[in-house]
């Protein structure tokens, strides 16, 4: 006998009979004010998408950046796994006393983290002897290592030089990043240690510097500050890219080649409550960011990738019921791994109180851990590829995001965005963005 498919036995139907039927269950309510969202972020989101929406998307009609069209047949936003979703835990430790940040992170490697981030509290404090303590029975081969300092970036990379040619191993299994961005700290704070083009000549120095080891990165471009300011996903996105240009404008006038300043960015992304949105937004950054290493002609595949760290995000964070914390940063977890991110920092839910213990940050590593290892989130890369409905929030939030890119664009770039007051302006009235994205 021959077996028919089950769906088979069904007519088609069409978008015009799906609508039909919707407007005679709202029994005369407005379609658009009843089920369409609106987002605050610059487009609205239809209640359900079909097969036909995913026509007119050139991302997936077999849009190829310039680095993918030689060997790889994948789409830029899927990223560069093709067969199972990779990505790193990491855990911040704040180092004051070398000795117990080592030893706090000697532990936590044996617990499930495979990215360390030491913040060095204190820049005057970095020395041989400190460094030595600090990466004592660390295994560059085992974990990414990074470091985040206001100042001596440029120590820190000498020192990693000399430690690693001291310890045998090779550069090339260096892996991490010495979290450099100029940029993000004269926008936090309004100004730098020292003059803006000094800075930059500084970063330019850095990434020579950084030549060493292949794999490494210096620059952290910080969209997560954006996230953390109530942004929605397309100013984050926007400004997010427009920093990265910005770098890439300012070291390739200083001399260094496109593709050297590329490899040695990091992308930073805050992770919201809106949970499909934040998925789209990963998916969408790493197709704008192939447009861009397109127009420098960045051909290395290495070079052009887009390197992503999330964390999720404390604007949202409640200190007096900070249980409700860990139910969001599980969301956002799932939003980050779900869209494709390289490496993954789940804040404890107490963090907005300041203090965090041990019980909280092991709560946070087992977040991801559960993930991976119970439900199976490392298995199948890019998992919402050909969902109608992801598929179009990825390309809405790419078009809205490209539209402010451009406008930035025209005031010069980042900079004299920055300078002339329209970032903050753009940030004006973030919260809202942000209330209105969740979902």
């Amino acid at each position: 006998m021959k077996q028919e498919k089950l769906f088979e036995q069904f007519p088609p139907v069409t978008t015009k009979e799906w609508m039909d039927k919707i407007t005679a269950d709202l029994k005369g309510d407005n379609f658009n004010e009843r089920l369409v969202w609106k987002t605050g972020q610059g487009f609205d989101v239809m209640p359900f998408y079909r097969k036909e929406d995913l026509e007119n998307l050139n991302h997936v009609n077999g849009f190829l950046p310039l680095y993918l069209r030689e060997d790889v047949s994948q789409p830029a936003e899927r990223g560069v796994y093709s067969s199972a979703n990779h990505w790193l835990v990491r855990q911040n430790i704040k180092v004051s006393d070398y000795y117990a940040a080592n030893k706090k992170a000697l532990e936590i490697l044996m617990k499930g983290i495979d990215s360390l981030g030491f913040i060095i509290e204190d820049p005057e404090s970095v020395n041989e002897k400190n460094f030595r303590l600090l990466l004592d029975g660390i295994d560059p081969e085992g974990s990414e290592i990074n470091f985040l300092s206001n100042g001596k970036a440029r120590e820190i990379i000498s020192l990693l030089i000399k430690i690693s040619g001291e310890s045998g191993f090779i550069n090339t299994s260096l892996r991490g990043a010495v979290e450099a961005d100029p940029l993000g700290r004269l926008m936090m704070n309004g100004t730098l240690c020292i003059p803006v083009e000094a800075g930059f000549d500084y970063l330019a120095s850095l990434t020579k510097d950084n030549f060493y080891f292949p794999d490494y990165r210096n620059i952290q471009v910080n969209g997560s500050n954006f996230a953390n300011a109530g942004c929605g996903s397309v100013k984050e996105l926007a400004l997010t890219i427009s920093m990265a240009v910005e770098y890439l404008s300012q070291l390739t006038e200083r001399g260094l080649s496109a593709e050297n300043v590329a490899s040695g960015i990091r992308f930073s992304f805050g992770i919201g409550t809106g949970y499909f949105i934040e998925i789209a937004k990963l998916r969408a950054a790493r197709l704008l960011w192939s447009l861009i290493t397109d127009a420098y002609s960045i051909a290395g595949r290495k070079a052009a990738r887009m390197q992503i760290h999330s964390v999720t995000k404390v604007w949202n964070d409640k200190v007096t019921d900070p249980y409700i914390n860990m139910l969001r940063t599980q969301t956002e977890a799932m939003s980050a791994v779900l869209g494709g991110t390289d490496s993954l920092t789940v804040n404890p839910f107490d963090i907005a109180s300041g203090e965090t213990g041990e019980f909280t940050e092991r709560i946070a590593r087992n977040q991801q851990l559960i993930l991976r290892e119970e439900a199976y989130f490392d298995k199948v890369a890019d998992p919402s590829s050909g969902s109608y409905y992801i598929e179009n929030l990825t390309a809405l939030v790419a078009e809205n995001s490209w539209k402010l890119f451009l406008e930035i664009e025209n005031y010069g770039g980042f900079l004299s965005a920055l300078k002339s007051g329209f970032i903050r302006e753009t940030l004006a009235g973030c919260e809202t963005e942000e209330i209105k994205g969740s979902i």
